[in-house]
Order: C-alpha cells, then sequence, then structure tokens
C-alpha cells in the first residue's frame, strides 16, 4: 500500500521525465522484493533466444535510477545484451534494479511508454506502445507520434518516404487494456470434481 502511494504520489509531483524518474528510481531502491537482482538477470538470460546483440540495430532503453535520465544501450555500448534487458525490464519495485558499470538501472519505460523521440529522423515510423496513457511528466506515446510528423521528415530518411511520412502509434484499445479473464486452461479455473454418488 506504501508503494502505491508513493508511485502516486511520483505522478502527481514531478513534472519532468527525469524528476518522475528520480522518483520512481528512489522507490525501487527502497523496495524489498523475494527476488535477487542475480536471480533476475539469469531469469531474461535464459530467456533470450541468443546471447549476443542482433546484427540490425537495436536501442534498449533504461533510466539511472539516480539521476532519472533516459540512457540507451546498444552493440557497441560495451553492455551485454542480457544486462541491457535486464535493466530496462527493471519495473520499479516489481523487479530489483539492475547493476551496471557501478550504477543502477530501471524501466526504460518509466521516460516514456514509447520513447519515440528516439526515431527522430527516419522516414518510416511506427510507434508500438504498451499503454496509450502519458502524465504530467511524460508524453503519451500519440503525443509523441504528433511531435515526430510536427518536426517533419528526418536525414535518416529516403527521398521516397520523405514526401509520406506520417509516424502512427498502436496502442491498446480499452478493452484490449482492460483485465482479462483466466484463459480456460488456467490454474485459477480449475475445481474439485464432486465424487460420483453412492448407490
Amino acid at each position: 500500500m506504501l508503494t502505491l502511494l508513493r508511485y502516486a504520489g511520483a505522478v502527481l509531483s514531478a513534472r519532468t521525465p527525469e524528476a518522475y524518474g528520480r522518483k520512481l528510481g528512489r522507490i525501487a531502491q527502497d523496495a524489498r522484493l523475494g527476488v535477487t537482482a542475480e536471480q533476475r538477470r539469469a531469469a531474461i538470460e535464459g530467456r533470450l533466444l541468443s546471447p549476443e546483440w542482433p546484427g540490425r540495430p537495436l536501442i534498449v532503453t533504461a533510466v539511472d535510477a539516480t539521476t532519472g535520465e533516459l540512457h540507451t544501450f546498444d552493440k557497441d555500448s560495451g553492455v551485454s545484451l542480457a544486462d541491457a534487458v535486464t535493466a530496462s525490464s527493471a519495473v520499479p519495485a516489481v523487479w530489483p534494479v539492475a547493476r551496471i558499470d557501478g550504477r543502477s538501472w530501471i524501466d526504460g519505460g518509466v521516460h516514456s511508454t514509447a520513447n519515440a523521440q528516439l526515431a527522430a529522423g527516419y522516414g518510416r515510423v511506427v510507434v508500438i506502445a504498451p499503454s496509450a496513457s502519458g502524465n504530467k511528466a511524460i508524453a503519451s506515446p500519440g503525443s509523441q507520434a504528433a511531435a515526430l510528423a510536427a518536426n517533419g521528415p528526418g536525414s535518416r530518411s529516403s527521398p521516397r518516404t520523405r514526401q509520406r511520412r506520417r509516424p502512427s502509434a498502436a496502442t491498446p484499445s480499452t478493452r484490449a487494456a482492460a483485465p482479462q479473464p483466466p484463459a480456460p486452461g488456467s490454474p485459477s479455473r480449475r475445481h474439485t470434481p464432486r465424487p460420483w454418488p453412492r448407490s
């Protein structure tokens, strides 16, 4: 309950993504969880299809738990893919903060659920985000896509895409975001069979 109140306080009081990140960073570092950072990293590493960074460009975001600043990792950052993904998915008070090079990191989604500003300069942009909402501190995916469109085509776009560049955002509908009932095979839906009546 106290953690939820601190989350609410961060949402109401923060005015910038960095301030929001600092507040959630403190919540994350104060949290007492049932899993260690090492266990969480091992779980993430075990789920990766490959321990190596892909050949195609990939940027993984995380937020410095102390400064609240957004940071990006890629294949040239000197950080393993497992460490980058662990940092990027360290949801405050849900999973432990990740430690890389003596710094503490939390989920990159704390800065924005989309971080679409990182796509500035590209000609064709589709923003896929797990939530359509924002707050006073962080911009919504839709507003980020609109900002990209307002800034016009970038230098990294081809002449063809410069003429039709219209960034769009894909987010869950209200129905899709609503709590869903358990799947038919879920243990929560199993029942204890009634005994056969005795003759």
